[in-house]
Parts: structure tokens; sequence; C-alpha cells
């Protein structure tokens, strides 16, 4: 879409919508498989496009599509049409009397595991009208252009137009498999740590703790000892291998409360506490689906201890 595009072109959205699919894909065909397209159906309606506009939108090449200066540009303009016509469908949802239509819910893999998707049956009977979609990544979605409609964000948000609502404090303990105890226990003191078997957190987009590793500290020399049997950039996997009996691990509370086959150790010992946060954008404030998902999650928190 062309600042200097010829008078009178006229868009197709449609034609748009096969497009966008097209540039996030990189390929006709993994498009229209998204599409339920044949992948010449979605070539003859780039070409109808590209023709329509006057310019090339992809250079072509065996590795796949890659998008132009001037597809770019359509490519942005697209995005931001397609996330504005879903806020605008949610808006139109939320208008009914009682909440419905399609939530996305995003959050990090190990809480979504865990902690959120034994409760989203409690939800779904309260509204059973709501069409829940959870998005477990530890990577953060644009919550401002509609990848998702909210966030249980580990950590404060910091982008400047979202709303946030405080959910929890999350505390770390270490946790064993009463097994592990059973082989290399006791524990009953930090310096028995000394002796233990470790699972670490390793490289990962873990950023909402300045030290996740906090059990490293306090348990000698364990990697010139070579007493670290396994780094994993995941919180949901280290609950695993501890299960497994591989070793003992600083797990955040909210990832052993469900969880019979860990038990926590030397509870005095903690590490550094992080907030939780649910957050969504400016626009959804008056969203009956977000609200009552908002309230469903802060009364499971007030009732949740462990």
């Amino acid at each position: 879409m062309r600042a200097d595009a010829a008078p009178g072109v006229t868009m197709d959205w449609n034609r748009l919508r096969i497009f966008q699919t097209v540039a996030e894909n990189g390929s006709f065909t993994r498009a229209g498989d998204m599409l339920e397209l044949s992948q010449s159906a979605v070539s003859r309606q780039i070409a109808a496009l590209e023709k329509s506009l006057g310019v090339v939108l992809f250079h072509r090449h065996s590795r796949g599509l890659l998008l132009t200066e001037q597809g770019e540009a359509l490519y942005r303009t697209a995005r931001e049409v397609s996330a504005k016509l879903a806020m605008t469908e949610a808006q139109i949802a939320d208008s009914r009397d009682r909440p419905s239509g399609p939530l996305k819910i995003t959050t990090t893999v190990a809480f979504g595991s865990v902690w959120l998707t034994p409760r989203i049956r409690a939800f779904h009977n309260l509204y059973p009208e709501i069409e829940i979609t959870l998005l477990a990544a530890d990577d953060l979605l644009d919550l401002s252009m509609r990848e998702a409609d909210v966030a249980i964000r580990m950590g404060e948000p910091t982008e400047p137009d979202l709303i946030r609502r405080h959910l929890m404090t999350v505390h770390w303990h270490i946790y064993a498999a009463p097994d592990y105890l059973a082989t290399f226990g006791p524990i009953e003191t930090v310096d028995d740590l000394a002796r233990q078997r470790l699972i670490i957190y390793g490289q990962g987009p873990l950023t909402y703790i300045a030290n996740p590793d906090w059990l490293i500290a306090i348990s000698g020399d364990p990697r010139a000892e070579g007493r670290i049997v396994l780094e994993a950039n995941n919180i949901y996997c280290m609950r695993q291998a501890v299960e497994s009996g591989l070793g003992i691990a600083a797990l955040p509370d909210y990832v052993a409360w469900d969880s019979r086959h860990l038990k926590r150790v030397l509870p005095e010992c903690q590490g550094p506490p992080f907030d939780a946060f649910f957050t969504y954008p400016e626009e959804l404030r008056y969203s009956k689906r977000i609200g009552v998902f908002r309230d469903f999650l802060l009364n499971e928190v007030a009732q949740w201890r462990f």
C-alpha cells in the first residue's frame, strides 16, 4: 500500500489476508495448508495482488519467499488492520449480555502447564461460551498486535500501554523426590547440600528473576566437583527431572504444588521471590471476557495456599 500507488487501486481484503499468511509462513504451500487452499490458488491470488498494485511483493528463491521493501510495507499495514479487526470483533462479542467469544491466553510453559491448565475446567464450567486458547511459551508474545488477548507474566510488564494487575508473589524452594532422598539423603542442614546432585536452569529467557540458580551458591562447588547432572532451559523440564530422582533443584512453588513426587527440603532456604501479573491491552479494558477471567484468577490465587 504505497503512498505513490496509482489512483483508483482497490484493496481486496481476502487477498490481503492471503498475503499476510504467506508473509508469515514464507511459503505458498504452508500458507495454503493454513487457509485450506491449494498452492496454485494462493499463488494466483498473490500474483493478482501484485498486478493490481503494480509492485513485486516477494523475492522468490529456492529457500522460500522473502518480502520486498514494498511487501514489508504492505505486511505491516495488513497486520495492523488484522489486529484492529480482531479487536473490533472482540468488542462486538463483549456487547452481549453474557461473556462469550474467543479468549487467547499466554503464559510461561511451567505456569501454564502446572498451575493454570488444571483450573481451566472450572472456568469453562462457569463460562462455557468463552472459547479458550492457551499459548504456553517462555518468549513474550505481543499483546498490542493481538498475538494473545491476555498474559500472565512472570515479572512486571514493561510495555507502557498494558494494564496490569498483581496476581501473586512467587517464592522458590529446594525440592527433591522421595526416591532421591532415600538414596542420597537425608538433607537436614545447608551443609548437606555439598553432597547433592544438582539440576540447574542454565541458559534461557528467564528474565524475571536475577539469579535462578541461587542453589549453586549454597551448595559448595558443584561445577568443579561434577555434581551438576542436568542444565535445562525450562522450569517444567526441571520439575520432571527432579520427580524422576535425578537430582535436587530450586523450583518456584507453583511448579511443585500438585506433585506427590516432590518434597520440599530445607524450607528455610528461599531464593529471590518475584511477582506474577495479569496483563492485557488498554483497548480491552471493558472486555467482559477478560474481566471474568481476571476475577476468576484472583479468586483462585486467594484460595491457593502452598
